[in-house]
């Protein structure tokens, strides 16, 4: 079941919901404000609007939830098109107005190429562990135009582990979820956070060149990673 996807519906059509659990193999129990998902351009933080701001060319959303980045991008006349795994999801961002919707696991579609990869609210985390992400680092490469780039923003979760033992089996930053709402829990899911310093050695691993742009006060950091012309596909 969509537990995700049916607490996003109830929002979409009543413009208000049951409160969305989401437990943490961090040990914490969290609830996940669901407006949060249907914000305008104006409404957004200064980090998502920059990263708006740098968007070219031709432009897939990944990761993209209701399509909030994607819609703002849209009436700005980009071609965007707009990916989640959610098939509740995809449905609202038709309604909502999305043009292009490209629905199902971005690790296993068919790509076109793009100029702009973005993945924003922690985007980069649908790819679960680090490894996952080094895989998709090197897919990316032929997935954008010469000159295209890959723009998300992710954060150092270390503070965690305050008051508890930093794991030495696996990159402290892969975290597990799952979503309890109605009553109703899906199943666990991996999801990526990762620090500036892993970031900058795991791209250069996968021959990308990585720019931190911009730092706000919670730490979150917006990346731009970009491909020197001889690895471009």
């Amino acid at each position: 079941m969509d537990v995700f996807g049916q607490a996003l519906t109830d929002q979409f059509k009543s413009g208000k919901a049951d409160t969305l659990h989401l437990y943490t193999s961090l040990g914490d129990l969290e609830e996940m404000p669901l407006d949060l998902f249907f914000r305008s351009e104006e409404d957004m933080p200064e980090l998502e609007t920059y990263a708006l701001e740098l968007c070219k060319g031709k432009i897939l959303d990944i990761g993209a939830g209701v399509g909030s980045h994607a819609l703002a991008l849209q009436q700005k006349g980009f071609d965007v098109t707009a990916n989640d795994i959610s098939e509740s999801a995809c449905r609202i961002m038709q309604e909502r107005g999305l043009k292009n919707i490209l629905c199902g696991d971005i690790t296993s579609l068919e790509l076109e190429k793009y100029d702009t990869l973005l993945m924003l609210m922690n985007g980069i985390g649908v790819f679960g562990k680090l490894k996952g992400f080094l895989n998709f680092l090197e897919r990316a490469k032929g997935l954008i135009h010469e000159g295209g780039q890959i723009l998300f923003d992710s954060s150092d979760i270390s503070y965690a582990y305050e008051d508890t033992v930093m794991p030495s089996a696996n990159y402290f930053g892969e975290v597990s979820y799952q979503y309890e709402y109605k009553g109703n829990k899906g199943v666990w899911f991996d999801w990526l956070f990762i620090d500036q310093a892993t970031l900058i050695s795991t791209a250069y691993q996968a021959g990308w060149t990585c720019e931190i742009l911009y730092v706000d006060e919670n730490d979150q950091y917006l990346a731009r990673l970009f491909l020197p012309k001889s690895l471009q596909y």
